[in-house]
């Protein structure tokens, strides 16, 4: 007997689809129990139920904060997001946005000197407490702004020159994006390259979702810090 969507596991699953549309990531389900207001068990017992409904589907991603421990994420389906699917507002906030643009500055400069895994994983830290999807697409930026300071020389050199001299920024966005996980596939340990790459990926459907404004805040954004870092 299939298990009726109720007003209460409605409750569950569009603050889980809010959730996921803010970030284009996976959710934990702790992260919507706090949300919510429930205990985690609470939470995880309700996605079950939704689960089986065809709503959400669960996957294992790497828990950051346990080396080696994987942890159950939940994502909504397209039946889930067809549910709630309403225009996206644009709720871009240009003081909000300044501010996360020179948080982000000063958290690159502070890294200069840290070991290359090291200061990528502190930028991955970062990246996973925002909510934004504007600021999620930032800190990715900023991540692989940090990858770049740290491989130096000529490819450096090469990457900033192809940025800079884009027939537009967001070209040179997208260009900028390509070519440095590209080498950072080839060069960092299998562990980071995954995340980045996973990231990446996340980092790129997220920009097709942000505004026009948006788009151009954050392909400028590169443009600036990449040219000063």
């Amino acid at each position: 007997m299939v298990v009726p969507l109720t007003k209460r596991r409605m409750q569950f699953l569009s603050k889980l689809v809010d959730l996921y549309r803010k970030t284009n990531l996976p959710i934990h389900y702790e992260a919507l129990a706090k949300s919510i207001g429930v205990s985690k068990w609470t939470a995880y017992d309700m996605l079950k139920e939704i689960e089986k409904l065809g709503f959400i589907t669960r996957s294992y991603e790497v828990n950051t904060k346990e080396t080696g421990r994987s942890q159950v994420v939940f994502i909504p389906t397209a039946q889930a997001t067809e549910l709630f699917d309403q225009p996206r507002k644009d709720t871009f906030d240009p003081e909000e946005w300044e501010r996360t643009a020179a948080k982000i500055s000063r958290l690159l400069k502070d890294l200069k000197q840290a070991k290359p895994d090291e200061a990528l994983r502190q930028m991955i830290d970062e990246i996973v407490k925002h909510t934004s999807r504007l600021d999620f697409c930032a800190y990715v930026i900023g991540m692989l702004l940090v990858y770049l300071k740290k491989l130096g020389g000529k490819t450096e050199a090469f990457i900033r020159h192809m940025v800079k001299t884009a027939p537009s920024n967001e070209t040179g966005m997208t260009m900028f994006i390509g070519t440095v996980l590209g080498t950072a596939i080839q060069t960092l340990s299998e562990e980071l390259s995954l995340e980045i790459s996973e990231l990446v990926t996340r980092l790129l459907k997220s920009i097709e979702d942000l505004s026009g404004e948006e788009k151009a805040r954050l392909s400028s954004f590169l443009s600036e810090v990449g040219q000063n870092g």
